[in-house]
């Protein structure tokens, strides 16, 4: 019963003008909009760390800015390229490519 009463009350709020839309729709559309982004992948320490790193900050003073060590902090932005997508290259500077990508976020 308590499905029949959603329904009526989904056909009163569309016949009134308005929209409805089912919870589960809504959360794989936002599911969906947040894997398209591509710093989604990243945690919060990641994210810092690339804001940083955007700043134009070295290694060292992103570790003294976070209080942690260097090694801490290239783990992170070996994790950050990874989930990028920005495997080592000859060509291409992974650092300014992770800034870029953080930039057009």
């Amino acid at each position: 019963m308590a499905h029949v009463g959603q329904f009526v009350d989904a056909v009163r709020q569309v016949a009134s003008g308005g929209t409805v839309m089912d919870p589960d729709v809504i959360a794989q559309l936002l599911a969906r909009r947040r894997a398209d982004q591509p710093l989604a992948a990243l945690t919060p320490r990641e994210r810092e760390v690339l804001g940083l790193m955007a700043e134009g900050r070295s290694n060292a003073a992103i570790a003294s800015r976070i209080v942690v060590t260097e090694k801490a902090v290239s783990k992170h932005i070996n994790s950050v390229f990874a989930k990028l997508g920005l495997p080592p290259s000859n060509d291409d500077n992974r650092r300014v490519m992770a800034v870029l990508a953080y930039l057009r976020a």
